[in-house]
C-alpha cells in the first residue's frame, strides 16, 4: 500500500489576502518573553482565615462557661482579637504555600506584541 503526501508537502504557502485600503494592518513590533502561572486569590484566603478565626473565638465562648470577672461578650471580644489575627496569618500563610507550589508549574511562553494602524493616507 502506497501512501501519497502529494497534496500537501507539494504546494507552496498561500498567498496571504490583498490588502484593502483603510483595513488595519497588523505588524509585529516586539518579541517578549514571559512566565505565565496561576497564582492564588491572596484576600479568599485572608477571608476565609479570619473567618474560621471568628468562628472558633465563637465557640470557644458558647463551649467554656461564664466567667465571674468577665462576662461572654468581652470573653469574645478578647478571643477574637487572638483567634482571628491567628486565622488571618495562617490564611496568608497558606495561600503563600500553594502560591510557591504554583511557581513550579511555570510555563515560559513567547509574545509577540502587534500593533494595529489603518494604512489609508486620507486621514
Amino acid at each position: 500500500m502506497v501512501r501519497e503526501n502529494r497534496g500537501v508537502s507539494e504546494t507552496a504557502a498561500p498567498d496571504p489576502a490583498p490588502h484593502t485600503p483603510g483595513e488595519p494592518v497588523e505588524t509585529v513590533v516586539a518579541h517578549e518573553t514571559l512566565t505565565v502561572r496561576r497564582s492564588p486569590r491572596y484576600m479568599r484566603f485572608l477571608a476565609l482565615g479570619a473567618g474560621v478565626g471568628i468562628v472558633a473565638a465563637l465557640i470557644l465562648t458558647l463551649i467554656f462557661p461564664e466567667n465571674e470577672d468577665y462576662d461572654r461578650g468581652q470573653v469574645f471580644g478578647f478571643l477574637l482579637l487572638f483567634l482571628g489575627a491567628i486565622g488571618l496569618g495562617l490564611g496568608a500563610l497558606v495561600a503563600l504555600i500553594i502560591d510557591r507550589r504554583a511557581a513550579r508549574r511555570a510555563v515560559t511562553v513567547v509574545a509577540d506584541r502587534i500593533d494595529a494602524h489603518s494604512s489609508d493616507n486620507s486621514q
